[in-house]
């Protein structure tokens, strides 16, 4: 379907982009859904913030855009579905390290 963007109006072109912008967000929310999906609440799950390093944590809220982590170090993070990966997939530096913690008694 070809439109000739030319002949439009003003107001044509204007209700065009409104739709345009109506359709790719609700693109963008079936991909954000669908990636939801493969995700359960309690999931272990991983993710890399800009210039941090790779946080783990536990999924605990489907938000409408994004799910909500709980880190290991308790911080709260609402992270998109894309970025978030299963924990089981990627290895834990932590987990592999020679370090054993001990528990106070």
């Amino acid at each position: 379907m070809r439109i000739d963007i030319d002949r439009l109006t003003e107001a044509e072109l204007v209700a065009l982009n409104h739709r345009i912008i109506e359709r790719l967000r609700f693109l963008q929310q079936m991909r954000a859904h669908k990636a939801m999906l493969e995700l359960s609440l309690g999931d272990r799950v991983c993710f890399q913030p800009e210039a941090r390093p790779l946080l783990f944590g536990i999924v605990t809220r489907y938000n409408k855009k994004t799910v909500t982590v709980i880190t290991d170090s308790g911080e709260r993070w609402n992270v998109a579905p894309a970025a978030l990966q299963r924990a089981s997939d990627v290895v834990d530096p932590a987990a592999s390290s020679n370090i054993v913690q001990l528990h106070k008694n």
